[in-house]
């Protein structure tokens, strides 16, 4: 479940004669029922006008427009129709004290104003200078897609020989830190890998800060190819034992790549998959699902169509396979108790939406995939990770998976290690629901670090 985003589109406009006094970022927190939700307002005056942004970043969203806005007698009032609410603030003592209203619910909330670099979540892992360390912002083509890679290389200091990794981030698109809800993961490992006299390089994913070559059109495949691309960059370099670190989708990467290029003398996988994907899927909706309360009939719905419709993803031939998936989910949904049965309008919304997302490139090429393929191919070193409450990627089965392919492919080379209590993002949690990953201070359990570091430094 998510926290309803409270905010959207708009401009802000009041009178010019209060418009430095307000100027700048204002810091509050709503105090929603099961959580606090932590809102900031960027404003800045243009002429006449001011220019308005909220940051929701327990939802990681940032310079989201804001509808209307008026300052008058020492009063600030904030208003969205499209949300249904209205702040009004009085300020005091360089802080507004006010009301946030949406519907039946009526909130006290303090407005602050937030001061230069000051942190709105709590993020204490993250790494703050001065760096003992070497840190060097790169780009360099992948040659087979054409595309730009931007990343930064950190190395240890006074230190010729060392092993360098290169972190790979999941599904969806990542800055090089892995940046999620105010946590950097990416940087946390790469600060904590230098310290210990390992080199890392994290990458900015395609279509976020300086890297380009994202299209509807692109796959695992092409991120394996950036990742093929970095290893010979690093190699050209000179340096020569060159590993992957990918996290869930990234844990498929790792062994595709390495699979390919001799290069790679090593991999961790962090809650990487190790079985059929679409099996993957399966179980990840129906823990989460099962997390969130569904009853034993609404998992069993949810299953049987989910199965349904990757085995038409996965088997089908023809030419159309969006049209295919339209059909069989208006028949599913026709299937619904009347009470339930959505309106005409309402079914060819949802079925057209559904189908784009079922039928994008990416999915059906992710959804075919079989981790098998790759890890039963390799003798190099595997440290294969997960946490007892991962939702995303079981642990069990997915450990389980990828031992068995190392197995097969008599590599006696390779670790598994299952965390207690650790979630998909290997944060020390308490159900390892995908609410916490905003909610928890700790980015990345310190045991986690130390196991990945020391397995590396023992090769």
């Amino acid at each position: 479940m998510k926290t309803t985003l409270f905010i959207i589109i708009g401009y802000f406009c009041f009178s010019t004669l209060f418009g430095q006094e307000i100027n700048g970022s204002w810091l509050g927190e709503l105090d929603i029922p099961g959580t606090k939700l932590p809102v900031v307002f960027n404003l800045k005056q243009s002429g006449n006008e001011l220019i308005a942004t909220m940051d929701s970043p327990l939802q990681g969203a940032k310079d989201i427009p804001v509808t209307k806005a008026t300052f008058e007698k020492n009063e600030l009032t904030l208003t969205s129709s499209e949300m249904q609410f209205q702040y009004k603030g009085v300020l005091k003592a360089d802080k507004f004290e006010g009301t946030f209203i949406q519907g039946q619910m009526s909130l006290p909330l303090v407005l602050n104003r937030k001061k230069d670099g000051e942190a709105v979540l709590k993020r204490p892992q993250t790494p703050k200078a001065p760096f003992d360390y070497k840190i060097e912002d790169v780009t360099f083509e992948n040659p087979t897609d054409k595309n730009t890679l931007a990343g930064t290389i950190t190395t240890p200091n006074n230190k010729k020989e060392f092993p360098m990794v290169i972190l790979i981030t999941g599904s969806g698109q990542q800055n090089r830190d892995s940046e999620l809800f105010g946590h950097k993961s990416f940087w946390v490992i790469a600060d904590d890998f230098a310290k210990k006299g390992i080199g890392v390089l994290r990458l900015d994913d395609r279509g976020i800060g300086g890297s380009t070559g994202l299209s509807e059109a692109v796959t695992t495949q092409n991120f394996a190819s950036d990742i093929n691309s970095a290893v010979e960059f690093l190699a050209k370099k000179g340096y020569k034992n060159i590993g992957l670190i990918g996290h869930s989708e990234g844990g498929i990467i790792a062994p595709m790549v390495a699979s390919q290029n001799k290069k790679v003398k090593f991999i961790i996988s962090m809650a990487g998959p190790g079985i059929p994907t679409d099996e993957l899927l399966l179980l990840q909706t129906n823990a989460i699902a099962k997390l969130s309360g569904a009853t034993d009939e609404e998992l069993k719905s949810t299953d049987d169509l989910n199965r349904k419709i990757y085995a038409i993803v996965k088997n089908y031939s023809g030419n159309d396979l969006e049209n295919g998936i339209k059909k069989l989910l208006s028949e599913e949904m026709k299937k619904l108790p009347a009470e339930q049965q959505p309106s005409d309008t309402e079914l060819e919304k949802l079925v057209n939406e559904e189908s784009k997302k079922i039928t994008i490139p990416w999915f059906v090429y992710f959804l075919k995939l079989n981790p098998d393929v790759y890890w039963s191919t390799l003798k190099i070193p595997v440290l294969a990770m997960n946490g007892t409450l991962d939702m995303q990627v079981i642990s069990k089965e997915n450990l389980n998976g990828i031992k068995s392919s190392l197995e097969k492919a008599k590599n006696n080379q390779f670790e598994i290690a299952e965390f207690p209590n650790l979630n998909h993002l290997f944060q020390e949690a308490k159900t390892g629901d995908v609410d916490e990953y905003a909610q928890l201070e700790q980015t990345i359990a310190p045991a986690v670090l130390e196991k990945m570091s020391s397995w590396i430094l023992k090769r």
